[in-house]
C-alpha cells in the first residue's frame, strides 16, 4: 500500500484539498509527483510524508482553512463524526507523570503507553520503527512545547481501532521544536485510515493554536481533567472553524 501510485483525483481527495488548491500545488511543484506521458501520478509513500510535514508547518490562517475543508470532506465520506476525541482518547490513555528523559525513551515509552490501550494489533516494534523513521525525516515537535507523534505509514493491520495517547513529561525534552524550546506534551496519533489521520492531525494543531488547551493540560490535576480539556478544546476549534 505505501508504494502504490495514485491519480491526481485520488490524491486530491486523499489530502482533503479543493481542486484549485491542489492544482496550484502541482503547478508550482510544491507536491511530489511523477509524470507518465500526460498523466500526473503520486506515490502514496511520498505523499504521506509530504502531507504530515505540510500540516505541521501551516500558518494559523492556512491551517484553519485546511481544517475547515478536511472537516467537510471527512464528514461527506462518513469517516468520522463531527467530533471524535471522545472515542479516540480515554482517561487511561493519558500519562500525566511521564518519566522519559530522552528522544529515544520518549518514543519507546509512548509505544508502551499505546500497548496499554489494547488497540495495538501488530508487534509494538513495528510501531516503534515507524515512529523512529518519521522522526528521522523531520521532528513532529511544534512551537509551544507539544509534539504530535505519528507513524510514517498507517496500515490497517497495525491497530484494531484508531486511538490517541497523551503524555505529560515531568522533564521537558529537547525534541527538535522550531522555536528551540523543550517539549513536555506528547501526543501519539494512531489511525487506521490515512485520510482520518490527516484530519486528526489538522484538528489537534487547531486545538493547540486556537484554544487554551496547552495551558490547561499542563495545569490539570488529573487524567479526567486533561481529557475534559481535550473535549472542550475540540468543540471550541469546531465552533471557530
Amino acid at each position: 500500500m505505501p508504494h502504490r501510485l495514485m491519480t491526481a483525483d485520488e490524491t486530491m481527495h486523499y489530502l482533503h484539498l479543493a481542486r484549485t488548491d491542489f492544482d496550484a500545488l502541482v503547478r508550482d511543484r510544491e507536491i511530489p509527483f511523477e509524470k507518465q506521458g500526460d498523466r500526473f501520478l503520486f506515490r502514496k509513500k511520498e505523499i504521506d510524508t509530504w502531507a504530515s510535514r505540510r500540516i505541521l508547518g501551516l500558518t494559523e490562517k492556512r491551517l484553519k482553512a485546511y481544517h475547515r475543508q478536511s472537516s467537510a470532506k471527512v464528514a461527506a465520506a462518513a469517516l468520522s463524526a463531527t467530533t471524535f476525541m471522545e472515542r479516540l482518547i480515554a482517561t487511561e490513555f493519558i500519562a500525566p507523570h511521564f518519566g522519559a528523559k530522552t528522544r529515544a525513551s520518549i518514543l519507546r515509552d509512548m509505544v508502551a503507553l499505546a500497548e496499554k490501550t489494547e488497540r495495538l494489533s501488530s508487534d509494538s516494534k513495528d510501531l516503534l520503527d515507524s515512529l523512529t523513521e518519521r522522526e528521522a525525516l523531520c521532528s513532529t515537535a511544534l512551537a509551544g512545547g507539544i509534539a504530535l507523534l505519528h507513524p510514517r505509514h498507517h496500515e490497517p493491520y497495525m491497530f484494531s481501532e484508531s486511538f490517541i495517547v497523551l503524555a505529560r513529561a515531568l522533564h521537558p525534552v529537547h525534541f527538535g521544536a522550531p522555536d528551540g524550546r523543550p517539549t513536555d506534551l506528547f501526543f501519539l496519533i494512531c489511525c487506521q485510515d490515512d485520510r482520518l489521520h490527516l484530519h486528526v492531525l489538522a484538528r489537534l494543531c487547531c486545538m493547540c493554536q486556537q484554544t487554551p488547551l496547552l495551558e490547561q493540560l499542563r495545569t490539570s490535576s488529573s487524567t479526567a481533567e486533561m481529557r475534559e480539556a481535550l473535549l472542550a478544546a475540540e468543540h471550541e476549534s469546531i465552533r471557530v472553524a
